[in-house]
């Protein structure tokens, strides 16, 4: 069983840890974009907008399901531990501890990708509205 916890613990702690690179990488690629993009040679604003947000979901998603997937190791940790308090027949309150703190260890790093997702994807969603409307006074149009 003690190979069970391992890929709990692991698997969920580097899934979130893939997540976060993934959600700070499209955030640095985006945002470099957005210094050198240049919104007047756009003709459409449907096209510029179609263009800034490429890649802003996925932040998004990751900033959305992150708490879930550690909340997901959190509730496979503690079924772990109650399993092995079963197996073992006795109540070890040293074995308990570590195992409720190492489950909640998932919902903590759940919440440190979730967190700054979000707030990258907030970041990033007002650069857009900034450049939509630049693009707008310059072109003398409103979106539609």
């Amino acid at each position: 069983m003690e190979y069970l916890k391992q890929i709990v613990d692991y698997g969920i702690i580097g899934i979130l840890v893939l997540l976060s690179i993934i959600s700070v990488a499209i955030a640095i690629e985006r945002i470099g974009y957005y210094r050198k993009v240049d919104v007047l040679k756009f003709s459409n604003v449907k096209e510029l907008e179609t263009d800034l947000t490429r890649g802003l979901h996925i932040i998004a998603t990751i900033g959305a399901n992150a708490p879930y997937i550690g909340l997901l190791g959190t509730v496979l940790g503690i079924m772990l531990t109650f399993y092995t308090i079963g197996q073992e027949g006795l109540v070890d309150s040293k074995k308990v501890m570590v195992g409720l703190a190492l489950a909640l260890k998932a919902t903590a790093m759940g919440l440190l990708v979730a967190i700054p997702s979000i707030f990258l994807y907030n970041f990033l969603l007002r650069k857009v509205k900034e450049k939509l409307t630049f693009w707008e006074v310059k072109n003398g149009r409103k979106r539609v």
